[in-house]
């Protein structure tokens, strides 16, 4: 057989070539200085426009009862039908992310976002408005994620997981002091529509960013099935009835309305049903086995824990300002003092975090949240925000290097085990802080009621016309009359009512300074824990060899 013969033979036998490598990644190529600063000041903008659009309404809902005309009971549903689509809102976000592309992904999504928001400034009643605040819960899901890509996108890949998961939250995390400092003036551009007026030109801004400045897309794909179709609809269901039960329990007390119990039964039997399907799936959208291991079970208490501990500043100091009638406009130094501190703390955070130091990081929040505790526990009926600028420091401190690193340390474990767990984590990272924070709203307004009675029964049953302090006392509150009512008895009768309230005031003030000590407790003994962990993690770690310490 000649050689010829013998190459063509061997040609026809050789097998088939096997696909080639995936391309590398191109190598990074640095920005320019204008570029970065055009990036982080995009996510920065992304970020705050995502967050002004929860925290202007809820930072403001007294004020704006007059403008719909609604009880408190009913403005309560606003945040409620945010929350209620947002949660899974987000998680149907990141698989049309993931399935469809970035680009497509961000310029619908911004674009629905305007649509939104315009909308809100031709809502004149509150059913409207209610159903405005539910579809904007799934129409601002992108705009965390963008913020997110745009921070990311400028840096180093040395400095991703450092610089770009600190400030890539920095924007929703300064929103809520913002929304604080500039709400008494957007009120008085005309209440609910003057809020959103600064809302549209933001996100008018946002679509100039997502349509001028590029990103680089992450690789698609196929992420959607069949089985989607039944998990969603029970995912949607399930975050909403808990949502509407948790916002609204305490404003129409647990037990006094048939309806909250159904909501809470339909919102069980969904949660039970979607287990059960999300078990039997190939490609889960929540992989609850891996949820259920001891390492994930304790990650996810461990950011429960911290989003109730927060609950201090949000529920208890900004509940107590409200019960002593501080106003907006007397709330922005304070609000001042908390921005810088979240600031300078991401600043700080950004250069030391790694997933090792998670732990020691979260130690020292949860020993600031305990002085700011201790510190606002001391409160009295003449406090004021001034007394306060160093405890909430304090906490915005703690807010500032809690999050990343454990968002962080949440990505690493999903990224070790493949992609298809960062849904799962993303899952379990939106529920705690979600419902970490309306569960510590339900919780702690719940426990102030209850202790406020308490104290009321108390003050009350030492309040006696006998007691010469106490008619010295009505006859100075009454006096503030003498100018307008000539008769002693009417005087008198106001002095009194003048009297409950200031007992009604100082009841709450204990109420409050209750609900501080427990949450300092509660701080004790979650340090307690994480000591405890950090002593078994340290215990169960391999020796290192001598010889290899040395090298």
């Amino acid at each position: 057989m000649s050689d010829t013969s013998s190459l063509a033979i061997a040609e026809t036998e050789k097998p088939e070539a096997l696909p080639a490598a995936p391309a590398a990644p191109p190598p990074f190529v640095p920005k320019s200085v204008f570029w970065s600063a055009i990036y982080a000041l995009s996510s920065v903008l992304l970020g705050i426009t995502q967050g002004l659009g929860l925290n202007l309404i809820t930072a403001n809902l007294p004020g704006l009862q007059a403008s719909f005309g609604a009880t408190q009971q009913e403005m309560g549903w606003l945040p409620a039908a945010y929350f209620a689509t947002n949660m899974a809102g987000t998680i149907f976000m990141f698989k049309v992310r993931s399935q469809f592309g970035l680009r497509r992904f961000a310029e619908i999504g911004i674009l629905v976002y305007v649509l939104v928001v315009i909308a809100h400034l031709f809502t004149h009643d509150l059913q409207s408005a209610i159903l405005v605040r539910a579809i904007m819960g799934v129409a601002a899901a992108p705009l965390s994620t963008l913020a997110f890509f745009y921070m990311l996108e400028w840096l180093p890949p040395a400095k991703k997981m450092s610089i770009g998961i600190c400030f890539g939250l920095l924007g929703s995390s300064m929103s809520l002091p913002l929304a604080r400092v500039i709400s008494p003036d957007l009120l008085q551009l005309g209440d609910w529509q003057g809020l959103y007026l600064v809302e549209v030109g933001l996100a008018l801004l946002s679509l100039g960013v997502v349509f001028s400045v590029p990103l680089t897309a992450p690789p698609r794909m196929k992420v959607f099935d069949r089985d989607d179709i039944v998990s969603f609809p029970l995912l949607t269901i399930a975050f909403g009835c808990f949502a509407i039960v948790l916002s609204m329990g305490r404003s129409y007390w647990w037990f006094e309305v048939p309806w909250l119990g159904v909501l809470l039964a339909i919102g069980i039997g969904s949660a039970v049903l979607l287990v059960l399907v999300e078990l039997h799936r190939k490609n889960p959208i929540i992989d609850l086995r891996w949820l259920s291991s001891r390492d994930m079970l304790a990650f996810a208490g461990a950011l429960v824990a911290f989003r109730l501990l927060l609950s201090e500043q949000s529920v208890g100091v900004f509940g107590l300002f409200t019960v002593l009638n501080v106003q907006n406009d007397q709330l922005i130094p304070i609000f001042g003092v908390i921005g810088v501190a979240t600031f300078a703390a991401t600043a700080v955070l950004s250069m030391i975090i790694k997933p090792s130091r998670t732990p020691a990081i979260h130690l020292v929040a949860l020993i600031l949240i305990a002085i700011a505790c201790w510190l606002d526990s001391q409160s009295t009926a003449l406090s004021r925000p001034e007394q306060f600028y160093l405890s909430q420091g304090l906490i915005g401190i703690a807010s500032g290097i809690f999050l990343p690193p454990a968002l962080l340390n949440g990505f690493t474990k999903a990224l070790t085990r493949g992609p298809q767990y960062i849904l799962s984590f993303l899952t379990v990272f939106l529920t705690t802080q979600t419902f970490g924070g309306i569960l510590g709203s339900a919780v702690f307004t719940t426990f102030v009621a209850i202790r406020e009675q308490y104290h009321s029964n108390v003050i009350s049953q030492g309040i006696t016309l006998l007691d010469p302090i106490v008619a010295q006392r009505i006859q100075q509150y009454g006096g503030v009359y003498a100018r307008v009512l000539t008769d002693p008895a009417q005087r008198d009768a106001r002095g009194l009512a003048l009297l409950g309230q200031s007992a009604t005031q100082q009841a709450n003030v204990l109420a409050y300074n209750d609900l501080f000590l427990v949450i300092f407790y509660g701080t004790l003994l979650t340090i307690m824990a994480l000591l405890f962990q950090m002593a078994l993690t340290a215990l169960n770690k391999p020796a290192v060899p001598l010889a290899t310490a040395a090298a």
